[in-house]
């Protein structure tokens, strides 16, 4: 799994860090930082999750 993120189309709603806090964090304004682009095994459902209620659909994964 691949997750990539486009920082300059990120609102800042924050849910990615809510479902996945291992793999998204935010910057000082509330913008998405990708901690990992690899994200490990038991953290794949919870990318997905967060890649689906992005609200500004700005995570995509490959598999």
């Amino acid at each position: 799994m691949r997750v990539i993120v486009d920082k300059e189309l990120c609102i800042g709603a924050g849910q990615c860090v809510v479902t996945a806090p291992d793999v998204f964090d935010q910057d000082d304004d509330g913008i998405v930082d990708l901690l990992t682009d690899s994200p490990a095994e038991g953290d794949r459902d919870a990318v997905k999750e967060a890649e689906h209620v992005c609200p500004a659909r700005v995570i995509s994964v490959e598999d």
